[in-house]
């Protein structure tokens, strides 16, 4: 696989996200292997495994679909679209961004009262691990909504292409969003009044000071650099190099090679 090319600091941000969560499927098999072996040949099952697997399982299940809009390869129905003509195709891309801040100003408005207040008094799952999923992934599903819409306006900008005026206007007011999110952020989790331990607050307080490092830099590194535009094609032949009867259904012989192809690569 050959990655998108990352321009920009929200694709920064998401790139990094995605280098630290695709460890977290090796961990959830890892703690898994463990709890088989602990529970069948020692005979002292733990108690945190499982919760630890869900725990794990819903944050890079969240976080998964940044790496997948930042490299394009979400599932896209593009029977009708591949159909238009490309001024259309881009009022469909248009539309679709449309569609997703809609979306995500609904799930953000709706669900920020509550995923602060799980937050707040650390809502624990209730199991004898008791972890805090609740109090965690509440709020990460809006923070992945927020990031998913950035992520998803930043690759418009670049595919289209816009004008460099338009596209380091919106790295700009990207990075002020991220990093005056983050500085919101932290009076409220530092507060003495909520729950959250300590331990707990000077982390999110690193990942969020790392994060908005991560941003500056992106914007720093990129600002003034031209994205390639993102090509998006849906013919076959031109991500395979097939012979065209290959492509066209009528395979040549075993043994046999199209003609003119009979010297290629020297036999």
């Amino acid at each position: 696989m050959v990655e998108h090319e990352r321009t920009g600091p929200v694709d920064w941000l998401s790139w990094a996200f995605s280098r630290v969560c695709m460890w977290g499927p090796a961990a959830i098999v890892g703690i898994i292997f463990y709890e088989v072996f602990v529970r069948y040949v020692l005979g002292k099952p733990t108690l945190w495994v499982n919760e630890m697997s869900l725990w794990l399982g819903g944050a890079i299940y969240l976080t998964s679909g940044l790496y997948a809009m930042q490299q394009r390869s979400h599932i896209r129905i593009f029977v009708l679209y591949d159909l238009m003509p490309a001024i259309v195709q881009k009022f469909f891309n248009f539309l679709a961004i449309i569609c997703l801040l809609v979306f995500a100003f609904a799930i953000v408005w709706g669900g920020f009262g509550e995923a602060a207040a799980k937050f707040a008094r650390w809502e624990t799952f209730g199991t004898a691990f008791d972890p805090p999923i609740p109090a965690t992934n509440k709020p990460l599903v809006l923070i992945t909504m927020l990031f998913v819409t950035l992520q998803a306006i930043s690759n418009l900008v670049r595919d289209w292409p816009a004008a460099a005026f338009i596209r380091k206007g919106f790295d700009i007011l990207s990075t002020v969003i991220i990093v005056g999110l983050a500085i919101y952020a932290v009076p409220r989790i530092m507060d003495p009044e909520n729950s959250v331990p300590q331990a707990w607050k000077f982390s999110i307080l690193a990942v969020l000071a790392v994060s908005s490092l991560v941003v500056i830099y992106g914007l720093w590194r990129d600002f003034n650099r031209t994205p390639t535009p993102f090509i998006e094609s849906h013919d076959p032949s031109d991500e395979f190099d097939l012979p065209d009867e290959v492509l066209a259904g009528r395979p040549p012989p075993e043994g046999r090679l199209p003609e003119g192809r009979a010297n290629a690569g020297g036999i």
